[in-house]
């Protein structure tokens, strides 16, 4: 019998009034017509059967929790939603989250819907999680072998990223699209998963998450720092790692495809699917092996396994092209700011040659008044010079006239009043002397000004062609992808750009297992691993061309 719970209280199905308005069993006609909850037909037989399943509608003031018992857990699962569920990882463009700036793939009018659960500085969470490892690990450390900023140490380094995001998804465009019923039961899906988000995953420090509503699907970004604390090895005793972060909490990994961040990505992927199970969506995955088929059933079920992985695949292309996308907005958001930057680089510039001018035109001026005044130095030291000299400057004694009497008054005035003026040509040449040097200290130091203002203006005119050259580049690959979506269409040119990221991932794949240990006791095994490679393409060969030889 089913019983429908409305506020705790159980009531018989002929009893409720249905959403249609009537009285009487639910049929297609009558039922929900936009929730997801189990239709009866007309003779009121028995419709579903399972043990149970819970679905949430909200319906005018009220909420109908819908309880359905019976004996068959296969019948159920086909009157529960089946969605895929998508994890991967996203570019990691925070000024895309926050919406800084809006993509061509945004809606503007639902930016407002977007949820903000972490928006935090990423200096500020670095020195929150690593200053105090920074301190213990430079005690008696040799200054140049400290860490004095790790922020920096890790953005300019290659073994580790700043931080990394995941994208969780619910179903596609088609079948969870925004503004939809379904695509606002994927938001109370994606908002009951992320609250639990760090508590279960204490090493993945999250610093910023959003759930977007505003582009075709409902997704969750979540950005966060990787770290391990109380490390044996080298460097700091607590410091970025996603491979450890993800060990201790307990994914180990396994081979090249089963990494600890697959494993981990694949048990968010359960999570979040048991939890859209509690709410009527159930997991769209890969098939399982089933035994004993005939060859016909088991050719229809390899067919829809691949049909089911191709789905899965396109889910995952679809989450990537976005990213995508993204990229590409942050690169044409890159080159506007890169403009911005050329045109202050510019007023810099400007400001520098006018600062030189001036600079140029006060050196001007004090070699002017040099020039000024060196004619009246050197009169001046004619002067001393001529004055220094006692020679025909003494008059002539008259006849019979006393020394006594020419010495006072003759000699003695004459040796006064010399006195007199050289002591004031004296304090005049100190005073030249005096000015000189003042003007000559002013003169040294426009001059180190002039070199120091032609230096800065030498070095923003090499960072203003710098700038113009990166701009140049950008500008050009933003050219010639814009020309291959005209040319090409944009399903092509999504599907190259996948082809090649799959080439380059295998060539890296191949070229690190070509590549010889560096260590004596992992060369023996690498080479017999090559050799027994080279030993099965001869067979290989034999067997192919097998009959063929002359």
């Amino acid at each position: 019998m089913v019983i429908w719970n409305i506020f705790g209280q159980g009531y018989r199905s002929k009893g409720l009034c249905t959403p249609g308005g009537r009285k009487g069993t639910f049929d297609g006609r009558y039922g929900c017509r936009k929730c997801f909850c189990v239709t009866f037909d007309k003779s009121n037989k028995t419709a579903v059967s399972g043990e149970y399943f819970f679905l949430y509608y909200s319906w005018q003031r009220y909420k109908f929790m819908c309880h359905v018992w019976h004996s068959s857990r296969k019948e159920v699962r086909k009157f529960m939603m089946k969605r895929t569920i998508s994890g991967m990882i996203g570019a990691g463009s925070l000024a895309h989250n926050r919406r800084d700036f809006v993509a061509e793939n945004v809606d503007p009018d639902r930016v407002q819907l977007n949820i903000c659960y972490k928006n935090e500085n990423l200096k500020e969470v670095y020195k929150e999680l690593f200053d105090d490892a920074a301190e213990r690990y430079n005690v008696g450390k040799r200054k140049d072998r400290q860490i004095a900023n790790y922020y920096e140490k890790i953005r300019q380094g290659k073994q580790e990223k700043l931080f990394h995001e995941v994208i969780f998804q619910i179903g596609n465009r088609e079948d969870m699209a925004v503004g939809t019923l379904e695509g606002n039961l994927a938001v109370k899906v994606l908002d009951e998963y992320v609250k639990d988000f760090q508590k279960r995953n204490p090493t993945l420090r999250v610093f910023s998450c959003y759930l977007h509503q505003d582009e075709a699907t409902p997704h969750l970004h979540i950005d966060f720092v990787p770290y391990v604390t109380n490390w044996k090895g080298k460097g700091m005793d607590t410091r970025v790692s996603l491979k450890q972060a993800l060990k201790s909490l307990g994914f180990q990994g396994g081979n090249k495809h089963d990494t600890e961040l697959n494993q981990w990505i694949n048990h968010e992927k359960e999570v979040l699917a048991e939890i859209a199970k509690q709410h009527g969506i159930e997991w769209e995955q890969k098939g399982t092996h089933e035994e004993h088929l005939d060859v016909y059933n088991f050719k229809k079920k390899e067919r829809k396994k691949e049909v089911q992985e191709l789905e899965q695949e396109k889910e995952n292309l679809t989450v990537e092209n976005e990213g995508l996308t993204s990229q590409i907005v942050d690169a044409r958001a890159d080159i506007k700011l890169l403009e911005e930057e050329k045109i202050q680089f510019q007023k810099d510039k400007e400001t520098a040659e006018r600062r030189a001018e001036k600079a140029e035109a006060e050196l001007k001026k004090l070699e002017d008044r040099r020039e000024f005044l060196q004619p009246v130095m050197d009169n001046v030291s004619k002067e001393i010079k001529e004055y220094g000299m006692i020679k025909t400057f003494l008059p002539e004694a008259t006849a019979l006239e006393r020394a006594v009497t020419y010495r006072d008054k003759k000699i003695k005035p004459l040796f006064i009043e010399m006195k007199n003026k050289i002591g004031a040509m004296a304090a005049q040449v100190k005073e030249l002397t005096r000015e000189r040097d003042n003007w000559k200290s002013k003169f040294q130091k426009k001059k180190r000004e002039h070199e120091d203002t032609k230096k800065e203006l030498a070095e923003v005119q090499k960072d203003y062609q710098k700038l113009s050259g990166e701009k140049e580049i950008l500008q050009g690959l933003a050219n010639r992808y814009n020309r291959l979506l005209r040319m090409l269409g944009k399903d092509m040119v999504e599907r190259l750009v996948q082809d090649d990221i799959r080439m380059q991932a295998e060539l890296q794949a191949k070229k690190q297992k070509e590549q010889m240990p560096k260590k004596i006791s992992d060369r023996i095994p690498w080479a017999k691993e090559r050799s027994e490679e080279h030993n099965a393409q001869i067979k290989k060969n034999k067997a192919k061309y097998r009959g063929m030889e002359l």
